[in-house]
């Protein structure tokens, strides 16, 4: 089983003039620390507007920085967002492929449809359309970062002539496809589209044995992928805090994740929010009585107790556990002697066991996966001649001027013999 962390760069009221300034370079400076001690992933949310719970609005930013201080450490987007509104998909492309190449194929390519009104409402976009959107653009995504060129498409949703979209990712045909999954229906449909599972609930880990087991059932049984390659795996999140005595992790580890838990209900489920004005930790320390404890059963406590409570999620076949360790108003220094401990003494006996299992996994689904990638039906290449050919459009301004006005333009010429514009073709176009 493998392990990552997990930021949305939560920032509780009051700020000062560099709370962010100083958010962020803590958690560069995390990142790096779990590089060198081995854990295996490091995820990156996309929020937008969301104040105090995430402050995570340019995730490709950062993670582009992390792949400057790391060496091995695997980079996901947890997720980017996809309707069309938040980020154009030959965008989107274009900066995976990026941070793949940056980081020498260390990206992951994780996906979601949002689901906050303060997000859908600031873009504009109708929350009853965000699951076709999500649809419609992963797989072009997937089609930009493999064909070329890329055909074109008319969609519902969104459309795009014949483009060739640069550059190109490391990992071939494309990096790691994963969504976002609240709830069992997207679990189902991450299986049958042959995608990763990154599983944002709370879950025991008898209920992870069902998701689990469904996941990989629908897998074998129903995929049909979307993207050019399959994705067989299932993360799931926890709380993490991690200390020799249980009561100084708890005390140091459990208000964060609780905070975390209320301000993700305060955006998505039950607040009334003033944007600018409205105190979330204020009326998280009101309502903190209320709220329920987070101890072992959460991924906060003692060495023993972490080591039961991720054991019980391997048994489970869980793929990936992911560390909720920063949240609220958790200190940059017990986050990373919380992870110095864990990588200390717990780490190492699961990655003792995680080849072998990677290995066996690996060999019983290979003619699954085999049999699921026959299924998927392709985009049409286009052949040579069926590309169109593109016109600059200093070339399409001289062909429209008069013929007195070619003739000056014609006494320029480039040493390939292509006539050069007098004047800016900005200008000439009308700007």
């Amino acid at each position: 089983m493998k392990f990552g962390i997990f930021y949305e760069h939560q920032l509780p009221r009051p700020w000062a003039e560099d709370s962010e300034q100083r958010l962020f370079n803590e958690a560069l400076d995390q990142v790096e620390l779990a590089d060198r001690l081995g854990l295996d992933y490091a995820w990156e949310v996309e929020h937008h507007f969301l104040e105090e719970y995430s402050h995570s609005a340019a995730p490709e930013v950062f993670l582009a920085a992390c792949s400057q201080r790391t060496q091995r450490i695997r980079l996901g987007h947890g997720i980017v967002l996809m309707p069309p509104a938040y980020n154009p998909p030959a965008r989107v492309a274009e900066r995976i492929a990026t941070l793949d190449l940056v980081s020498n194929g260390r990206c992951d390519f994780g996906t979601g449809e949002s689901s906050s009104l303060a997000e859908l409402g600031g873009f504009h976009i109708p929350v009853e359309d965000k699951r076709a959107m999500w649809r419609e653009t992963v797989e072009q995504v997937a089609n930009m970062m493999v064909m070329d060129p890329y055909p074109g498409y008319e969609g519902k949703y969104f459309s795009m002539p014949c483009r060739n979209v640069v550059p190109k990712p490391v990992q071939k045909p494309h990096p790691p496809i994963w969504v976002a999954c609240s709830n069992r229906d997207t679990i189902h449909l991450a299986a049958r589209l042959g995608i990763g599972a990154l599983t944002f609930a709370f879950i025991d880990p008898a209920e992870a044995r069902k998701w689990v087991g469904e996941y990989y059932e629908i897998l074998k049984t129903e995929c049909v992928p979307i993207g050019h390659a399959i994705n067989p795996n299932i993360a799931m999140v926890t709380g993490f805090s991690c200390h020799p005595d249980e009561e100084e992790a708890r005390r140091r580890g459990e208000d964060g994740f609780r905070f975390f838990g209320y301000a993700l209900g305060h955006h998505y489920i039950f607040g009334e929010h003033t944007p600018g004005r409205t105190d979330i930790w204020k009326r998280f320390e009101a309502a903190r009585d209320a709220l329920p404890e987070a101890g072992g059963n959460r991924g906060i406590g003692t060495p023993q107790q972490l080591r039961e409570h991720l054991a019980s999620f391997e048994e489970a076949g869980v793929d990936q556990v992911i560390f909720i360790q920063q949240g609220g108003k958790n200190r940059h220094e017990h986050i990373c002697e919380s992870l110095d401990l864990f990588a200390a003494e717990v780490l190492p006996e699961f990655q003792d066991r995680a080849a072998a299992r990677e290995r066996s996994k690996r060999d019983e689904l290979a003619p699954y996966l085999e049999d699921a990638l026959g299924r998927k039906e392709r985009m049409r290449e286009l052949r040579d001649e069926e590309i169109p050919t593109l016109h600059a459009l200093g070339r399409q301004i001289v062909q429209q001027m008069p013929e007195q006005a070619k003739q000056g333009v014609s006494d320029v010429q480039g040493g390939s013999g292509v006539a050069v514009p007098l004047s800016d073709p900005n200008e000439q176009a009308g700007g």
